[in-house]
């Protein structure tokens, strides 16, 4: 068997469970780039209370108002009970509210409150500085570039 050279001088055999190609990978160098961003901005929006998770809930709400937690959950990519804890926590901190479905009885919509909108502005100008952070060594048209191919493998993968 012949050795494959991985990073940091590892080696390892042929047998491996993973290509010698693994950690040069797209979807590899995609996770280590939102692992390095959420990190920034989890630890940048501790300032204000609110977690990245919180944020990406307010955003969503503000940019489509009324959506359901079934839906909030689908979007995030996470679980209907992580989004009714969110929900929670938010609606305790009078930034969210429930409001009754005009067609459906049993189902609540989600709408921001007004210091659910300012707490979000107060957020959103911390992430804007974490991406210009994580950008700026890209400048303008390598970010312009980079969001651009980013759409494209969105794209790509949700029609595989």
């Amino acid at each position: 068997m012949n050795p494959v050279a991985y990073s940091r001088g590892v080696r390892h055999d042929d047998e491996e469970p993973v290509g010698a190609d693994a950690l040069d990978r797209v979807s590899w160098a995609l996770r280590q780039a939102d692992w390095a961003v959420q990190g920034l901005k989890e630890q940048r929006l501790r300032s204000l209370g609110m977690a990245a998770a919180h944020y990406a809930l307010l955003i969503c709400i503000h940019f489509d108002p009324g959506l359901t937690g079934a839906e909030l959950a689908r979007r995030l990519n996470v679980t209907p009970q992580a989004v009714a804890s969110l929900v929670a926590r938010l609606e305790g901190r009078g930034q969210l509210e429930r409001r009754p479905h005009p067609r459906h009885r049993h189902v609540q919509e989600l709408h921001l409150t007004d210091a659910g909108r300012e707490a979000l502005r107060e957020a959103d100008a911390l992430v804007v500085e974490v991406e210009r952070q994580a950008t700026e060594k890209l400048g303008p048209e390598g970010t312009a570039l980079l969001t651009a191919l980013l759409r494209q493998v969105t794209e790509a993968a949700r029609e595989a």
